[in-house]
């Protein structure tokens, strides 16, 4: 049985945003005090990649592990909701789906796609370790993503 009445759960989930959410502003940190730049949400990319560094080709989508109905047997976040089964288990199987097939549209269009889920955002040097290795390795020089900033290519 649910804790709250289903009007203020309604509320509450009507309230929760797409973008600027704290995991992604925690990622956004971490990649920014790394050097890179990128932009955001580009709208002409399939499903909305969260950070895209044009220059190097690649993009980052940060994913709620509820919204986004992560897989991992150890992520805690991710779970059906006991009430509504039959609402929330195809939304969120829905919404999986859709995320691969933009992953794989991504991936044919030539892009480098990550994905970094809320939970491992609990583990920050890990995250940050994956993200310099998917963006380059060790590398300081982003010239190509710093050109961004500068007019280079959008």
């Amino acid at each position: 049985m649910d804790q709250i009445s289903a009007e203020r759960r309604s509320e509450n989930m009507r309230r929760i945003g797409s973008k600027g959410m704290k995991p992604e502003l925690q990622v956004r940190r971490l990649v920014h005090a790394e050097g890179y730049r990128y932009r955001l949400h580009r709208y002409d990319l399939p499903g909305r990649p969260d950070l895209v560094f044009v220059g190097l080709g690649k993009v980052i989508f940060v994913n709620g592990c509820f919204w986004h109905y992560h897989e991992n047997a150890r992520c805690k976040i991710a779970r059906v909701p006991k009430s509504n089964r039959k609402y929330w288990g195809p939304k969120l199987e829905a919404t999986r789906d859709r995320d691969r097939k933009n992953v794989r549209k991504l991936r044919r269009l030539g892009w480098g796609v990550l994905v970094v889920w809320e939970c491992e955002l609990r583990n920050e040097e890990a995250v940050r370790r994956r993200i310099r290795r998917f963006l380059g390795g060790g590398d300081t020089n982003h010239d190509s993503c710093l050109s961004e900033r500068r007019g280079g290519r959008a």
